[in-house]
């Protein structure tokens, strides 16, 4: 635990369910004040919740607006929100690209441009959640490949500007993780190699070379890190959790 971050403020967005949810679990946990942000908002016993289509361009001004009504401060902001679609990149539609940049890619910058003037008052942190699909291309993975790289070009940007304004701001990429997601993916193998579940998952993990899945609270526990003192000369670091998924230098 992280006795710093008792009494602080976060807000997390993607809060309702799979590693945004884990985040605001671990952060209650560790004694802050977290609004979770989310279209169905966040049901995190000891936590707000926020109401929110991020894609809609009002909506990120609006939460912080809501942290910053609630708690006074903003210490912490954690970009975790936006599903990208998978697929063929001849049939993705330009509503497809839109629809997932807006979700991940754009809301992330949303947010962090209304929360970066409480986030200079108080010295406080950003972290992007992105992917190990920003590292590793794939053919079925195009659009959310694209924006996890641009969450990474885009925290070592921000990082730059944080040295002036004491913010810092990390990004972390989650690799296999279980979520709902991931039981799809699983789901799919299922179907298409006619395993039942534990073999497909174990197929599914030796394709990507890693022992296992990981655990969403074990970004989270990153991210608790990350937010802490412990962490503070950590700046524009992109740290794979991947269970050693990502082999390039």
């Amino acid at each position: 635990m992280h006795q710093d971050l008792k009494g602080r403020v976060a807000l997390v967005s993607g809060a309702s369910k799979g590693i945004g949810r884990a985040i605001v679990e671990r952060l209650v946990a560790e004694g802050m004040d977290v609004l979770g942000v989310a279209r169905g908002g966040c049901d995190v016993p000891g936590a707000a919740g926020f109401a929110g289509d991020l894609r809609d361009p009002l909506v990120p001004a609006a939460a912080v607006a809501d942290a910053i009504m609630r708690f006074g401060r903003l210490d912490l902001l954690v970009n975790s929100a936006g599903a990208t679609k998978r697929g063929d990149f001849l049939t993705l539609s330009d509503e497809d690209w839109a629809d997932s940049t807006a979700g991940k890619f754009l809301a992330a910058v949303r947010l962090t441009r209304a929360a970066w003037p409480h986030l200079r008052a108080s010295e406080g942190s950003v972290v992007h959640i992105a992917g190990a699909g920003g590292k590793i291309a794939s053919a079925d993975f195009t659009i959310g490949g694209s924006i996890n790289a641009a969450l990474m070009n885009l925290t070592k940007s921000l990082a730059d500007r944080g040295v002036r304004d004491g913010v810092r701001v990390n990004c972390i990429n989650p690799g296999s993780i279980r979520t709902e997601r991931l039981t799809s993916r699983i789901a799919t193998v299922m179907e298409e190699r006619g395993l039942d579940e534990a073999a497909a998952a174990t197929a599914l993990a030796e394709a990507t070379g890693v022992a296992r899945f990981g655990e969403a609270s074990e970004i989270a526990s990153v991210v608790a890190f990350l937010a802490s003192a412990q962490a503070s000369y950590i700046q524009g670091a992109i740290l794979d959790v991947d269970g050693g998924w990502i082999k390039a230098v």
